[in-house]
């Protein structure tokens, strides 16, 4: 089963189920994905208008990005569910012997880090999603100004959850330089993604008043 096929109340009924996957991590780039469909809508209802005609390249550059990085992010709601179902297969492995201990522990270890790999590319492209609604706040069609907010809650709600994934994946590895370089990495982008969203949300509740 393909998560991205699913209609919208199926996914729904699929992340309320007993199962842990999808759980989280698909639910962050599922997130990141409607950020980005909200961010080719401000482009396209900014395209075709006299009034916007000195950002027509620019809108017309930036849809190209958000249509690709929004079917990015679809992909990697059922990857990140793979991933976990890797990391189980992984914790079944027999481990009667010390050999068969020793293999077990190398094949949870990639696949653990594996699992963390999916989110932290969640992260990162939700985190230029931010990015790019900060430009687009200054040269998007006005009228959208709400969208434009919404667009930046969803990337910075992906990044957030997707980052809390990287990180309980990171608890589990017996790699102390690989748990500390993500704990790092997620550190320097959970503080990228606050600066950039708060400044997102004091342009978007100024322009409300």
């Amino acid at each position: 089963m393909n998560l991205r096929d699913l209609s919208l109340n199926d996914f729904v009924k699929e992340v309320a189920s007993s199962s842990p996957a999808p759980g989280g991590g698909s639910v962050a780039a599922y997130a990141g994905a409607q950020g980005y469909a909200l961010v080719a809508m401000v482009c396209r209802l900014t395209l075709g208008r006299e009034k916007f005609f000195p950002v027509q390249e620019e809108m017309r550059s930036l849809l190209e990005v958000a249509v690709a990085r929004r079917e990015e992010l679809l992909s990697l709601v059922q990857e990140d569910t793979e991933g976990f179902k890797v990391v189980m297969e992984a914790l079944a492995l027999p481990k009667q012997s010390d050999e068969e201990k020793v293999l077990r522990r190398e094949a949870l270890e990639r696949a653990t880090i594996e699992a963390a790999e999916i989110p932290l590319q969640t992260a990162r492209v939700c985190l230029t999603g931010l990015s790019e609604v900060l430009g687009l706040l200054t040269k998007g069609n006005p009228n959208a100004l709400s969208d434009m907010g919404v667009a930046a809650q969803m990337f910075k709600s992906g990044l957030e959850g997707a980052l809390y994934n990287v990180q309980i994946n990171a608890l589990g590895l017996k790699s102390l330089q690989m748990k500390e370089d993500l704990m790092m990495q997620c550190q320097a982008m959970r503080d990228k993604g606050t600066r950039l969203f708060e400044e997102c949300q004091g342009n978007v509740l100024k322009r409300l008043e």
